[in-house]
């Protein structure tokens, strides 16, 4: 299977399954020097891992992560760096029962048409189980945005809608996300969030979700103009997010409701003699180069597919049949899609920045 590697200059390439012995990736193109540790990549992997509350799935990962490579008396040195996440918890068995059926919205189909094999333990290779290497790429992604930078480069996502239900943006406030189980930065909507959740979980179905992600501390200048647009890149990486339908920057599909007047971003000299941005529809880039504005990118998720509602579906003898996806799983993946989408902010913006260093020296600030 090809296409497990993402990134240009910061890359990161991840193996495993969902139920096999473990997980891992390699990471590749650190700069040497940098401070790292495991304990450094396991607070991000703790936000991502399962178990954490009712409302996500029950499986018992501590998601415990290894350094196995590229690291030397507490610093990276430049060499690729070896991860590794060992699978403790898996129950095979939960899936005996879909071993030749389908489940409708899975990927089960279209990889078994394709490579005329499919691990259906967990859905394997497609599970979301593998997105916990590229929370921890992210991780070592924001060591290298703030070493190099010489900021504190912040990168905070939030859930902002559950199924139907929106938060109060007038309420917004990032010292909640943290206080609730949804990451979800209004304290009112999180609570209401609770009671809608249990009653999908109880019905056994499950409900999509909108994560917010945005990243503040870049500069102007990261990304290009033609085929390496900051934007474009972004927009590859949270659609390449498990369960992801639909990605916004800024504004997004709303701006086609705004007029020419309304759209623009107008700017002015402020009293430091610093360039300000009245507005931020573009969501910190224009023509595909960050602008120094934070950067705010939307991704919606799906709900998952894995439902205990009987549903229509063939087998691989082309037979018409019923399935009922047992097991444990997350009424609402969009929860724990939350570090999963920072993470990949950071990649990006780690890789571009890098290359932007390659061509043009170090980043002005």
């Amino acid at each position: 299977m090809s296409s497990n590697t993402f990134g240009t200059l910061f890359r990161f390439t991840t193996f495993g399954e969902s139920h096999g012995p473990a997980i891992g990736c390699v990471v590749d193109g650190t700069p040497p020097l940098i401070p790292l540790s495991e304990s450094d990549l396991q607070i991000w992997l703790d936000k991502r891992k399962p178990g954490t509350s009712r409302y996500t799935t029950q499986r018992q990962e501590p998601d415990t992560v290894r350094i196995l490579s590229g690291v030397f008396e507490g610093r990276t040195t430049g060499t690729p760096i070896g991860l590794m996440i060992e699978n403790v918890d898996a129950r095979s068995k939960d899936y005996g029962d879909i071993v030749e059926k389908f489940r409708p919205g899975h990927a089960d189909y279209t990889y078994w048409a394709k490579y005329g094999i499919r691990d259906y333990r967990g859905g394997g290779r497609q599970s979301a189980r593998e997105t916990a290497m590229r929370v921890a790429a992210g991780a070592i992604a924001r060591l290298i945005l703030n070493a190099r930078l010489g900021v504190d480069v912040q990168i905070r996502g939030a859930l902002v809608q559950m199924g139907p239900h929106k938060i109060d943006r007038s309420r917004w406030d990032w010292a909640e996300v943290n206080n609730n189980p949804f990451f979800c930065p209004d304290a009112k909507t999180a609570s209401a969030w609770e009671g809608y959740l249990d009653g999908v979980r109880k019905n056994g179905s499950s409900a999509g979700a909108i994560i917010e992600v945005v990243a503040e501390g870049i500069p102007v200048g990261l990304g290009a103009p033609v085929y390496s647009k900051l934007d474009a890149d972004l927009a590859t990486a949270l659609m390449g997010i498990n369960a992801a339908k639909g990605v916004e920057i800024g504004a997004g599909f709303a701006a086609a409701a705004f007029s020419g007047e309304e759209n623009a971003d107008e700017m002015r000299v402020g009293s430091n003699g610093q360039i300000e941005f009245l507005s931020n529809h573009a969501g910190g880039i224009l023509g595909g180069i960050s602008t120094g504005q934070p950067i705010v990118a939307r991704v919606a998720i799906k709900p998952t597919s894995s439902i205990l509602s009987p549903r229509r579906t063939i087998d691989i003898h082309g037979q018409n049949t019923e399935i009922v996806t047992k097991g444990r799983h997350d009424p609402c993946v969009g929860i724990r899609g939350v570090p999963v989408a920072e993470a990949m902010m950071a990649v990006v913006l780690a890789d571009h920045l890098l290359r932007h260093e390659a061509q043009c020296g170090p980043m002005k600030r």
